[in-house]
């Protein structure tokens, strides 16, 4: 685990680096497993297309867990979200070939009581994105 964020030390705009998530399908049928989420969109070509989609899709959720995943690796602590919340704007295309990439960044947007702040998120994929209201209240040391 790496070592854990200080509210102290975090202001009002402070910029969370970029991380890159690479996705393929062998992630989505994991997910599918865990999830119990099998529709056949996100791990079916053919189907994908015949119902109008470019490609096989992540499911939202997965999608939804990667930028939750980016808010604790940088807090340092899996239990330091309180509250999270995201709006799909934009389908993550899995192509068979090459996967796909997910960049996920964040920055502060209000420090509140309790050591606690607000992290807007911003997730793209396809220089398209891909989540938008994503926001985090996260419990800082």
């Amino acid at each position: 685990m790496t070592a854990q964020v200080k509210y102290a030390d975090v202001e009002v705009g402070t910029e969370i680096p970029a991380q890159t998530y690479q996705i393929d399908r062998a992630n989505l049928v994991m997910y599918a497993g865990a999830s119990g989420d099998f529709n056949p969109i996100h791990w079916r070509e053919s189907f994908a297309k015949a119902v109008g989609l470019p490609d096989v899709i992540a499911h939202g959720m997965y999608t939804m867990a990667q930028a939750g995943r980016f808010v604790t690796d940088w807090a340092g602590d899996p239990g330091a979200v309180v509250d999270y919340g995201v709006r799909f704007s934009a389908p993550v295309v899995v192509p068979d070939e090459g996967g796909a990439t997910l960049q996920v960044s964040g920055k502060i947007e209000e420090k509140l009581d309790d050591n606690k702040v607000v992290v807007a998120l911003t997730a793209r994929a396809a220089d398209q994105k891909v989540l938008t209201r994503a926001k985090a209240v996260v419990r800082l040391a």
